[in-house]
């Protein structure tokens, strides 16, 4: 690993701690220009003896903005020093996990997987419209049927349809002829230019697809398109514990990935990361925000340093080692509960090297379900599938007093 390197606790504070008294203080300069400062010091004490030991929760209280896209130059300074931190997540995230060169990335925290989707998309969008003088209508999105919901919302945001194709019930593949079907349709609709969304670990499913049945696709029919990866779920299991996978920059036609550190790697809710290659960000400049620094090309604007820094810390307490660990724990626990489900001949769909198990819902009771809050495939019509994620938390002990609950209905 280049980047990605296991630090101590107190290293890791000191990195902290360094990088927050680099920023411009709120308390101790005259800083009057900004709508903002620390969180409310009537409610939020800064001085409470336990920050000097709690990096984190000083980085809360601090409130550091991180509004705008630092690796592509300048950036507002009051909080240069936490923003390095944000690029130095990136860094690890886009080289030593996703594979990709030096300078060859742009990226950032985002809220989450739903903002990082949607800026893939806005991004290929205007740059359909810019680059090819496309109408919208001729722009649309492809994605399979087990894609995130961030694709329709994306959708309907953008103006922009979606065609979503149809997977195999049992295996979750999409084929070539689902696929040139969806494709046909979308053409005899006017449409010429695709926004494809590959998933690394669907929501449901914990799917993975091959982007080669799209890209191969395309390529024969001589269609334009660019590719996202959406690796929300799986970005942080998938790279580590099937490293030859070729969802990542290592491959030519991947344009853009999303990943949620707030998934599995247990950061704040709101973390998300998004990464593209060099010279996309720039559809999506807003030039408009002349009083920002370096001006802004993300979709939510004002972001708090706080999630990147959490997201640095949890990387690095563990470093690759250390992470590979915790993942072959999780998958070691998913093999034994996928062991006692064949036991008992429960039909599921699991993806090799992904922490989610997919039970057929005819074999499960709604007592059982509620009791160990089992996720349905839908909560508005005939359900077919409910999923288990083994996280942390959902230990062996678990596992097996499910199991032993579990009866095959006749």
């Amino acid at each position: 690993m280049k980047y990605w390197k296991k630090l101590s606790n107190e290293q890791i504070k000191e990195r902290v701690f360094f990088a927050l008294n680099k920023n411009i203080s709120f308390i101790e300069k005259k800083i009057t220009g900004i709508p903002a400062s620390t969180l409310d010091q009537q409610v939020f004490n800064i001085n409470e003896p336990f920050l000097k030991n709690a990096p984190y929760m000083t980085a809360m209280i601090n409130n550091p903005n991180h509004i705008g896209c630092h690796t592509l130059g300048d950036s507002e300074a009051f909080c240069n020093g936490t923003q390095e931190i944000e690029k130095e997540v990136i860094k690890i995230v886009a080289n030593d996990i996703l594979m990709g060169g030096d300078k060859e990335y742009d990226g950032y925290i985002a809220s989450g997987g739903t903002e990082a989707n949607i800026q893939a998309i806005w991004i290929y969008r205007n740059y359909f419209k810019y680059e090819k003088n496309s109408d919208q209508s001729e722009i649309a999105i492809i994605s399979s049927v087990d894609a995130h919901y961030s694709m329709p919302k994306a959708g309907n945001l953008l103006n922009i349809d979606l065609y979503s194709v149809e997977v195999d019930e049992n295996t979750r593949k999409i084929s070539f002829e689902t696929l040139d079907k969806t494709i046909k349709e979308a053409q005899s609709n006017g449409v010429k230019y695709f926004i494809i969304i590959a998933n690394m670990g669907t929501t449901m499913f914990g799917s993975v697809d091959n982007p080669e049945v799209y890209t191969d696709y395309f390529k024969e029919k001589k269609l334009d398109y660019k590719l996202h990866i959406d690796a929300a779920f799986g970005g942080f299991i998938y790279p580590i514990s099937n490293p030859k996978n070729i969802l990542n920059f290592s491959n030519p036609d991947v344009s853009s990935i999303t990943i949620d550190a707030h998934k599995m790697l247990d950061a704040p809710y709101g973390t998300g990361i998004f990464l593209a290659r060099k010279n996309l960000m720039k559809y999506v400049m807003t030039k408009e925000a002349q009083y920002i620094n370096g001006m802004d090309i993300t979709l939510v604007g004002s972001r708090s340093g706080a999630n990147a820094i959490a997201t640095w810390m949890i990387l690095q307490n563990y470093g690759p080692y250390g992470w590979l660990e915790e993942i072959n724990k999780l998958l070691f626990r998913t093999d034994w509960l996928c062991e006692k489900l064949d036991e008992k001949n429960i039909e599921y769909f699991r993806e090799d090297k992904i922490n989610i198990v997919a039970i057929k819902s005819k074999y499960l009771s709604t007592e059982l379900e509620e009791e160990y809050y089992l996720v349905p495939e839908t909560h508005t019509g005939k359900n077919k599938w409910s999923k288990i994620v083994v996280m942390p938390h959902v230990t062996l002990d678990i596992l097996e007093e499910f199991t032993l609950k579990l009866r095959k209905k006749n």
